[in-house]
């Protein structure tokens, strides 16, 4: 149900394998359904098998953390803010499960940014009780960011953080080795919130490149030629093989 990851690589691999991407769920439905790690809402579950597909449930048990979170909150009477991204599949799962459980639906809010809260900080005031919990691929930096501005105000702030282990892990791995690099390169999909969040991340500290493939490389070869020390790191998503055929091509510069 929706790309099992975000790499258009390993879902053209998948593809070729016979395991198809559903967009929409059909009337008629055959097979097995594979739930992937974003997870998905109590009504997509049901419309898949009343669709007659056999669901086989994938979701991270991460992001199961942050929907129980969300919903808890919910169920708790607060205003529930989620940081990430609106219309990431983990996101938009995360908010419907936690919709389940309120009386008022406009109790909650996706923001990206510190600048998304500020434009509703008349409703955050207005709430009795705030609860926040992160996209599972979300920075440190972020959630910092945003204790320090609704701690500023809120009465009662409640703060769960939701970011995986492995993604704080990648990223502070990806800070130290920046630090010792005259240039970093990213390897992973564009639409991957994990490759994109270290991209962003690593280019404020020495000068980032991100890059699909190698192939893309050639675009950079100037900037590539002058760099002494350059660093590579990936997304979650990014298959090994795309990581060493990067590697390999840089070697020949």
């Amino acid at each position: 149900m929706g790309e099992l990851i975000h790499n258009s690589h390993v879902i053209s691999e998948l593809n070729s394998l016979g395991i198809k991407t559903l967009q929409e769920i059909p009337e008629h439905g055959d097979g097995i359904c594979i739930i992937r790690s974003h997870g998905e809402s109590n009504d997509v579950f049901k419309a898949l098998q009343i669709s007659g597909f056999q669901i086989v449930d994938l979701t991270c048990l991460d992001v199961k953390k942050v929907q129980n979170k969300a919903m808890e909150l919910a169920q708790n009477g607060y205003f529930v803010i989620i940081l990430g991204k609106n219309d990431h599949p983990e996101v938009k799962a995360i908010k419907a499960n936690a919709e389940n459980c309120l009386k008022n639906k406009n109790n909650i809010f996706v923001a990206n940014n510190i600048d998304a809260l500020k434009e509703i900080e008349h409703t955050i005031k207005g709430a009795s009780k705030v609860g926040v919990v992160l996209q599972t691929t979300q920075t440190k930096e972020f959630l910092f960011e945003v204790v320090e501005y609704l701690s500023s105000f809120c009465k009662i702030l409640n703060i769960q953080n939701t970011i995986c282990p492995s993604t704080s892990l990648r990223q502070n791995e990806a800070r130290e080795l920046a630090e010792n690099s005259d240039l970093m390169v990213v390897v992973g999909s564009k639409k991957s919130a994990n490759t994109t969040h270290l991209a962003e991340i690593l280019e404020k500290i020495t000068k980032t490149i991100h890059i699909e493939s190698e192939e893309e490389l050639d675009n950079y070869a100037e900037i590539i030629n002058s760099s002494a020390n350059i660093g590579v790191t990936a997304g979650a998503s990014t298959p090994d093989g795309i990581i060493n055929k990067v590697i390999e091509k840089l070697n020949k510069y």
